[in-house]
């Protein structure tokens, strides 16, 4: 088995703004794993907040090459088991690797991905879209832009409700709020109870990640279900996360790839959760990842294609939040 690493610095049609950092760029590496002059292709884009750059994660995986490539015959379960020890401390890496091992076993097994995990793919949920932090006029502006039947709004400012407010007299759509650890307990509280009048369907993450306490009291006293992002990065957070949240947004890149991250929402449903994957502004490479989850899913935002200028590959499309799947095996993607 070969590796090749591909780096790539995407343009983002607008600035994109959460409570924590702006940026106009997203930096992401694609792996492309050959065996028997097959490809597959994983995803992990950087991310300041995890102290993850394309770099570190280049180098930790050639550091690795040659455990990587002696994993070839192996199940995509045991080759991530086998290297999760190692990568344990850059997970964003793992995650491209075993994206790309998936999408390799499904290929050379001539199946779609969901396919092999035996889904079915009839019920799927619809994308929503993200609106981040801006001004009024400019989050308005990008609403009517690509007019959307459900919208993820970025919050965490002094003016929440006045813009959701806003926002909501151009739109009939469904809106979910994200406020990225920006709000208290209390504000969370006062604030659900003014959303849900807005036509709010979920918060997400609402408080920080250690505010256990907080999260106690906003989980019994919230309006709208609470679902778990920064609180619930890996495997051992599902259990963690059950009588705090309603549902948990599972990343990919975080958690370690798509191993993990179906064994997450499985073990979430088991506790009678609600499911959600989310993206990390990735290309089309890995938001074609995230649709093989969609069966297992209750919600999912995987718009990180459509926020970029130019695309660096082809896979699935995305029609009014309807995802189609493309002709290819595997995850069905292919790089332009």
């Amino acid at each position: 088995m070969e590796i090749k690493l591909h780096s790539f610095n995407l343009e983002l049609k607008h600035t994109f703004t959460i409570s924590r950092e702006s940026h106009d760029f997203q930096p992401s590496l694609i792996v492309e794993l050959i065996s028997d002059g097959i490809s597959g292709f994983g995803e992990a884009t950087s991310n300041p907040y995890y102290n993850i750059t394309v770099d570190n994660m280049m180098k930790i995986i050639l550091e690795n090459k040659s455990k990587i490539t002696s994993l070839s015959k192996e199940e995509p379960i045991i080759f991530w088991k086998k290297l999760q020890p190692i990568f344990k401390d850059n997970m964003f890496a793992l995650c491209a690797l075993d994206m790309a091992f998936n999408d390799l076993n499904a290929r050379k097994k001539g199946k779609k991905l969901y396919e092999i995990w035996n889904l079915k793919v009839d019920k799927n949920p619809m994308t929503d879209y993200t609106i981040g932090i801006d001004s009024v006029e400019k989050m308005v502006t990008k609403m009517k832009e690509l007019p959307w039947p459900i919208y993820k709004i970025k919050l965490g400012t002094k003016n929440d409700i006045e813009i959701v407010k806003e926002l909501r007299k151009h739109s009939d759509a469904i809106f979910r709020i994200d406020a990225n650890c920006g709000w208290t307990a209390d504000e969370a509280i006062e604030n659900s109870y003014k959303l849900k009048e807005l036509g709010v369907e979920f918060l997400e993450q609402p408080l920080k990640a250690d505010d256990i306490e907080g999260a106690k009291k906003l989980y019994k006293n919230s309006a709208l279900p609470i679902i778990a992002d920064e609180s619930c990065i890996v495997e051992s957070d599902v259990e963690k996360c059950a009588g705090l949240f309603h549902g948990i947004n599972v990343k990919l890149t975080k958690c370690g790839g798509l191993t993990p991250g179906k064994r997450m929402l499985e073990k979430a449903k088991s506790l009678g959760m609600k499911t959600m994957v989310g993206c990390m502004t990735e290309s089309t490479v890995g938001i074609s990842a995230i649709a093989h989850l969609l069966p297992l899913l209750d919600y999912v935002d995987m718009d990180g294609g459509l926020l970029l200028k130019k695309d660096i590959a082809k896979g699935i499309t995305i029609k009014d939040g309807v995802i189609s799947y493309a002709d290819k095996n595997g995850i069905g993607v292919s790089l332009l």
